[in-house]
């Protein structure tokens, strides 16, 4: 996925979860990333889970986007969790 537009949380992902940018959009252009649509943990709905591997970061992780007017926003990321890890693994062939 290209093309994400990070402007309004990339200081808040950097800070609270030690998540560059380049890593989460490294995850999102995964050739075997699992895109999860909607998030289950989505409280609007309207939320996106992508897990794939980076290697910048030397590990799976897990980026929130959503998409409004065409615009595809990175909304959150984080090292990938054992469920996330899980889920990424048990959709592999």
């Amino acid at each position: 996925m290209a093309g994400v537009d990070w402007s309004y949380r990339a200081d808040y992902v950097r800070e609270r979860h030690g998540i560059e940018m380049e890593w989460a959009n490294e995850a999102l252009a995964d050739p075997d990333a699992l895109r999860i649509d909607p998030d289950p943990a989505s409280r609007s709905g309207r939320s996106v889970r992508s897990i794939g591997y980076s290697t910048k970061a030397g590990c799976l992780v897990t980026v929130i986007t959503v998409e409004e007017a065409g615009i595809t926003y990175g909304v959150n990321g984080w090292k990938s969790n054992e469920i996330d890890i899980r889920r990424y693994e048990e959709k592999r062939p």
